[in-house]
Order: structure tokens, then C-alpha cells, then sequence
């Protein structure tokens, strides 16, 4: 057996203790990674066995205890990450033997005591992370010496004293947080020695004292937090200096005199906060060339004179209207004009801040219609228009902030439905619409249907399945019960070397015992394997053998899983491969393929005709994506009942790439004959050119298979003569009294028989029918 050099279990909610392994039999492991699983319990001193590591990931799981000091055993480590656990106790003063440490990272924990003094000796460590723990005491005069440091953030301790004046010693430091502690004393001058720095985080604690002019020198700088302090002093002209700044915070503190001149230097500049200070003086004119800034804040200072036309962001006492020139301000990310008491409507200009992603104009006495040009803008955040007087009805334009987040338009006067369009708005995770006069149904997805009914209240008449509203319709709303039923979804990312990929899939199934075979094909068999209680994979084992036939089966899917992300497209996890060995990991689908239930008496009757019309509306709608959302576009080339999987609630997903093409432009796509034999397009027999309509008549066959509840063999030559009643699956009833049903299984006989049309040209693209 090959030496085992590198372990990496991550992400896989592996669980349990770590004590069980026996950490003797690996001595020449050199990577172990066992980061974003369940492991708990306490760190094991056996791991000091490992003599050899290089690097240890036990990052982000539920340790606890204490870190053993015989980690300071582990003499060749390179990178040690044990953040985010639950780790208590102090850092071992063992450390200090760690010569070879370039990143420590024990953050995210319940440490207590104080940096050890020993950490001098890490000279060699570029990036130190101690951050969100319980640590006491000052920063040791011995940190100086870690010359070679290029972050470190010591911030949310509870760490006192000063900030010792040799930190200008760390001349590569590029990154410096301290923010959230009990720190006090100036900022020592010499953190002008600090010229690599690009982030200086210090917020939050009883810094006093002038900011030093040295400040000047750092001219790599780009984002300096000294908010919530009680620095004093003016603001030095040699801020101005700092041409690559970002981001300058220095609210809350005890700032006096004007804002320099030279600040206009400074026109990478988007974000200035300085409220809540004592500067006095006029904004100056050189503030107009901050032609990057969106978000400016000088509120409760004591300032006076004008504020220059590119100010992104007021946050004072405002009235009157809100002027058309906020459209010049294309800069703009970021406008919150809230609890003002702004009048008028919202002018239509602001369709031109086209860089606008939150908006936020609650709390004033603004009225009109809102106008639909917000539709228009690109905002991703927030749009909140509450406790305003707006009215008319809400319009269906704003559904085109597909990737918004907050929507709020509550305690106004609007009037009419919600839009229906409103369930494409996919990015909303708050969309308050209360204390309105809207009526009528909520959009039908899944989104309203899970909604707080606080959202809704103190309407005039909403209704739908959201729980304390009125059911807009009773027989309709008892067909769709079964939709309030949804679980958790579960993002498994496995990026894992084949060896460790392929020895966890050996545990996971006992050596593929054939007790977790679900499932065969030409050239693969499917296992079932359960990672822990929530993750469960179906893992495709390509045969052993040298085939390029079997090769290219596996480059295909890896190619066309890798890119797509649809509702009714099987998820893609990983894949592991060797000479010997290849594997694809997907989503486990509970109830399997659909030509297996179809072909069961049990299982076709559990398929009533809502849910065989459902299954094709998904797969209609997974092939539209394929052929017309992707790029290039993708032809399946196997579409048959086999290769349709559905899970718990019937939701069909396509799968099976393994001869799947993209139809790159300029390129030929001839192809040998491929596919299923009664699934496969009549001119491939000939012409053997792959098209889109080459699946658009194996998704006619499949529909007519859905329908009829086996494959419609020679039903296809006397199809157009026959009897509706003879086409439909004889297990189940049918009752033509059920109009809607009638017609939706009419309707996927009709598109059925459009796409098994034998000239190609005469068939419907995909797009067409998953819009019909």
C-alpha cells in the first residue's frame, strides 16, 4: 500500500472524536486536514505522534479542552489552524518551539491568559490570528521581534495596556487589527515605520492622544479604522499623504478643528466617517474631488457652510424635497436619507445612480407613486420606502431587483395585489408590505409560502398559504398542501485527493458492498453513502477497466456538472480519479429513477396525474436551460426515464452527462451514434449530427412515457389515430370532471406529439414548450 502523506477530510460533517484514531500507523503524514466536520471532544496528545506534519487543519469544529503542550512537539508545522472551536485554556508556552510556524490561526475560541512572552521566538511566522478570544494582559514588548509578520489581528479580547512603541519594528506588516479591546494610551509614533501596511484597525478601545503626523508615511494604506476612541487633537495635513485610502473611519471620538485641506488628495476615498466629533469650519472645496466617496458622515460636529454636491450620504435633519441633481451623483452606492422629513416624490433622476444598492428613505413624509424607473437601477441590498404616505399600487417593474435582499414598503398607502412577478425576486430574504391597503392573492412559491404573516397584516384583503391570512381558494390550496413541505438544503463541497476521497467512500459503503447499490448503467454502477444524519451522496463508480469509451463518460459529466446550477438538474459534489479508480459524487435522490417507479404497480400509482405533469414541466424546463440559458449551449444526447431521478416531493432532476456535448459555434458536432435505442431522434440514423431537437424529441418520448406509464413503442406509428384514453396509463384513474387536470394532461400529450415530429425542423425548441 502506498505511504498515506496527506489527509484532507473537510467539509464532509464528518462527526466524532478524534481520540478513536490511532495516529501511531501514519508517520509520514504530512498533511492532516480535518476542518469544517463535527468532531468534538478534546485534541488528542497522540497527534504529537506526527512527527512529520506539516501542516494541521482542525479548524471550524467543536473541539474542546485545552490545546495539549505537546503540540509544541509537532517541531516542523508550517501552518496550525485550529480556529473556530471551543477550545479554553491558555496558549501553551510549548509554542515557542514551533521555529518553522509561517501561519498560526487559533481564533474564534475561548482562550484565556495573555500572550505568551515566547512568541518572540516565532520569527519566521508571517501571519499570527488570536482574534475573538478571551485573552487578558498586554501586548508583549516581545512581538517586536516577529520581523517577518505580515498580519496580525489580536482584535475582540479583552487585551490592556499600550501599543508597544517597537511594532514599528514589523516593516512587512501589511494587515494590523486590535479593534475591541481595552487598549490605552496615543498611537505611538513609530507606527509610521509601518510603510507595507494597507489595513489599520483600531477602533474600539480608550486610545488617546493626537494621531500622530507620522501617519503620512503610510502611503500603502487603505483602510483605517480609529472609531469609537477618545483621540483627540486636529486631524494632521499629512492625511492627505495617504493617496491609496479607502476607507477612513474616525467617528465617535474627540476630534477638534477643521478637516485639512489636503483631505481632497484623497480621491480613491469612498467611505468617510467623522461624526459625532468636535471639528469645526466648512466642508472644504478640495471635498469636491472626492469623486469615489458614497458614503460621508459629519453629523453632530460642529460644522458649518455648505456640503459639496457630491456627498453621497446626509444622515442630518433635511426637509423639502429631494432634488433631481441626486441623479448626477453616479458614484453612488449607498443613499440613507431616513427619519428626515423629506416631502414630495422620489424623483425619477435617481435611475441614473446607476451604481445604487440600498436605498433607504423611511421615516419621512415623502408621497406619489413610487416610481417604477427604481426597477431599473442594479440594487442588491436594500430599497426601504416605509412609514412614508405613498400610494397607488406597488410596481411590478421593482420585481426586476431579481438579487435584492431587503424590500420593506410598509406603514404607507398602497393599493392593489402584489405583484405575481414578485416570486422571481429570488434574492429576498425580508419583504415587509404591512399596514397597507393591498388585496388578492400572494405570489404562489415557496418564498410567500413561508412567510411571517407579519409581513402582510393590516391589509385589505391579502389571502394565500401563508399561516393567518385567508385561503384564496380551498380546492386549490389542498392540491398544493403538499408544498408547504421542504427541507433543508445541504451545500456539500468535496475537494479531496482521490486517495482519501476514494479510502472515505470504501467506509462509507463497506468496501461497496452491494447492499448500497442502487442503481446500474453500460459503463458505471451507483452506490448510496451516508456521510453523517443531514448528508447522504449517490456515488457513481465508472467500471475498472482501460476504456476511453468509460474516460470520456467521466470528463463529460465533470465538464457539464461543474458550470450548472438548475432547480431540476442533479448537484454535482466532487469527483475523485486514478488510473484504476474513478467516482462522481451527486445529490441523493430519495425515490430514484422515474422509468423504475413507472414500471412499478406501487410506484405509478403514488404518480397521480398533478405529479406525472409536474415531472415534465421540470424536465421541459431543465432542457430550456441547457439549450438556451447556458453558454455554449449543452445536448444531453440520453434523455430517457432512466436518467430522470426525483426526490421526496416528486421534483424530477435530469442526470446522467456521460455523452452529453456542448455545441461550441464554428464546430461541426458530428457524433458517432449515441444515445438509447426507442429514445434517440430518427435522423441521428443517418445524419448522426447532434442538434438541440435531437433531445427535444427524446423529451416528446419521455412526456408520452409519463403519460401513458410505459414507453409508447409502437403506439408512436398510430398515435395521431387513436383515442385519448388510449394513451393514458390504464393503472390510474382519470376523471374528466377535474377540468384543470383534463386539460394539463391534454396540453403534455399535444407538446408530446409536437416533439416526436420526424423532421426535425418541425419540432419546438425547449424554450417554447417550458413557457407553455
Amino acid at each position: 500500500m502506498a505511504t498515506i502523506t496527506k489527509v484532507q477530510l473537510g467539509q464532509l460533517e464528518l462527526q466524532g472524536k478524534l481520540e478513536t484514531l490511532n495516529f501511531s500507523a501514519l508517520p509520514s503524514l504530512r498533511v492532516l486536514n480535518l476542518s469544517n466536520n463535527n468532531f468534538h471532544g478534546p485534541i488528542p496528545e497522540a497527534i504529537s505522534a506526527l512527527s512529520k506534519l506539516n501542516i494541521l487543519d482542525l479548524s471550524t469544529n467543536s473541539f474542546t479542552g485545552i490545546i495539549p503542550s505537546k503540540v509544541g512537539n509537532l517541531t516542523r508545522l508550517k501552518t496550525l489552524l485550529l480556529f473556530e472551536n471551543q477550545i479554553s485554556g491558555s496558549i501553551p508556552p510549548s509554542f515557542a518551539k514551533l521555529m518553522n510556524l509561517n501561519l498560526l490561526d487559533i481564533s474564534t475560541n475561548f482562550l484565556v491568559g495573555s500572550i505568551p512572552l515566547v512568541f518572540g521566538n516565532l520569527t519566521k511566522l508571517n501571519f499570527l490570528y488570536l482574534w475573538r478570544n478571551n485573552l487578558t494582559g498586554s501586548i508583549p514588548h516581545e512581538i517586536g521581534d516577529m520581523v517577518n509578520l505580515e498580519e496580525l489581528d489580536i482584535s475582540d479580547n479583552n487585551i490592556a495596556g499600550s501599543i508597544p512603541s517597537n511594532i514599528g519594528n514589523l516593516t512587512e506588516l501589511k494587515y494590523f487589527s486590535l479593534f475591541v479591546n481595552q487598549l490605552y494610551g496615543s498611537i505611538p509614533s513609530e507606527i509610521g515605520n509601518l510603510v507595507n501596511l494597507k489595513d489599520f484597525e483600531i477602533s474600539t478601545n480608550q486610545i488617546s492622544g493626537p494621531i500622530p503626523q507620522s501617519i503620512g508615511n503610510l502611503a500603502m494604506l487603505e483602510i483605517c479604522y480609529l472609531d469609537n476612541n477618545n483621540v483627540n487633537g486636529a486631524i494632521p495635513s499629512e492625511i492627505g499623504n495617504l493617496m491609496n485610502l479607502r476607507d477612513l473611519q474616525i467617528f465617535n471620538n474627540q476630534i477638534t478643528g477643521p478637516i485639512p485641506q489636503s483631505i481632497g488628495n484623497l480621491t480613491l476615498l469612498e467611505t468617510f466617517y467623522l461624526d459625532n466629533n468636535n471639528v469645526n469650519g466648512s466642508i472644504p472645496s478640495e471635498g469636491g474631488n472626492l469623486v469615489n466617496l458614497r458614503d460621508f458622515d459629519l453629523t453632530y460636529n460642529q460644522i458649518t457652510g455648505p456640503i459639496p454636491h457630491n456627498i453621497a450620504n446626509f444622515n442630518n435633519h433635511l426637509s423639502g424635497i429631494i432634488p433631481p441633481e441626486i441623479g448626477d451623483l453616479s458614484s453612488l452606492e449607498a443613499l440613507d436619507l431616513s427619519s428626515n422629513n423629506l416631502s414630495g416624490e422620489i424623483p425619477m433622476q435617481l435611475q441614473n445612480c446607476t451604481k445604487l444598492n440600498s436605498l433607504k428613505l423611511r421615516s419621512n413624509a415623502l408621497s406619489g407613486d413610487i416610481p417604477s424607473q427604481l426597477g431599473n437601477l442594479n440594487m442588491h441590498e436594500v430599497l426601504d420606502l416605509s412609514d412614508n404616505l405613498f400610494t397607488g399600487e406597488i410596481p411590478p417593474q421593482l420585481s426586476k431587483l431579481m438579487d435584492l435582499q431587503e424590500l420593506n414598503l410598509s406603514h404607507n398607502e398602497l393599493v392593489g395585489h402584489i405583484p405575481n412577478s414578485f416570486q422571481f425576486m429570488t434574492g429576498l430574504t425580508l419583504l415587509d408590505l404591512s399596514y397597507n391597503s393591498l388585496e388578492g392573492p400572494l405570489p404562489e412559491n415557496h418564498f410567500f409560502q413561508i412567510a411571517p404573516i407579519e409581513w402582510f397584516a393590516h391589509n385589505k384583503g391579502l389571502c394565500g398559504q401563508v399561516h393567518g391570512l385567508p385561503p384564496c381558494d380551498q380546492s386549490r390550496s389542498a392540491n398544493n398542501g403538499g408544498a408547504e413541505k421542504h427541507h433543508k438544503v445541504i451545500i456539500l463541497v468535496v475537494l479531496l485527493t482521490f486517495g482519501i476521497l476514494f479510502i472515505l467512500f470504501l467506509i462509507m459503503t463497506e468496501n461497496f458492498d452491494e447492499k448500497y447499490l442502487i442503481g446500474t448503467g453500460a459503463c458505471s454502477i451507483v452506490y448510496k453513502a451516508t456521510l453523517s444524519s443531514e448528508v447522504t451522496l449517490a456515488i457513481k463508480k465508472f467500471q475498472e477497466e482501460d476504456s476511453p469509451v468509460i474516460e470520456q463518460a467521466f470528463q463529460n459529466e465533470i465538464q457539464a456538472l461543474t458550470e450548472i446550477r438548475h432547480r431540476n438538474i442533479v448537484k454535482f459534489y466532487g469527483f475523485c480519479s486514478t488510473n484504476k479508480f474513478s467516482f462522481l459524487a451527486y445529490e441523493y435522490m430519495e425515490r430514484g429513477c422515474l422509468g423504475a417507479i413507472l414500471r412499478s404497480e406501487e410506484g405509478a400509482m403514488q404518480l397521480d396525474w398533478i405529479k406525472r405533469v409536474s415531472i415534465v414541466r421540470d424536465i421541459a424546463q431543465a432542457l430550456s436551460y441547457l439549450h438556451h440559458d447556458f453558454n455554449p449551449p449543452i445536448v444531453h444526447q440520453d434523455i430517457k426515464s432512466n436518467n430522470i431521478l426525483l426526490d421526496e416531493e416528486y421534483k424530477a432532476c435530469v442526470s446522467d452527462f456521460g455523452i452529453s456535448r456542448l455545441l461550441k459555434p464554428n464546430s461541426s458536432h458530428w457524433t458517432l451514434l449515441a444515445g438509447t435505442y426507442g429514445y434517440m431522434a430518427p435522423e441521428l440514423a443517418y445524419i448522426m449530427r447532434v442538434t438541440k431537437k435531437c433531445d427535444v424529441y427524446s423529451f416528446g418520448i419521455v412526456a408520452l412515457e409519463v403519460i401513458h406509464g410505459t414507453h409508447p413503442g409502437d403506439l408512436l406509428r398510430t398515435l395521431s389515430s387513436m383515442l385519448v384514453k388510449d394513451v393514458l396509463d390504464p393503472r390510474l384513474p382519470f376523471h374528466i370532471a377535474d377540468q384543470v387536470m383534463t386539460h394539463q394532461v391534454l396540453s403534455v400529450i399535444v407538446i408530446a406529439m409536437e416533439c416526436i415530429n420526424t423532421d426535425p425542423e418541425g419540432r419546438p425548441t425547449m424554450q417554447q414548450k417550458a413557457q407553455s
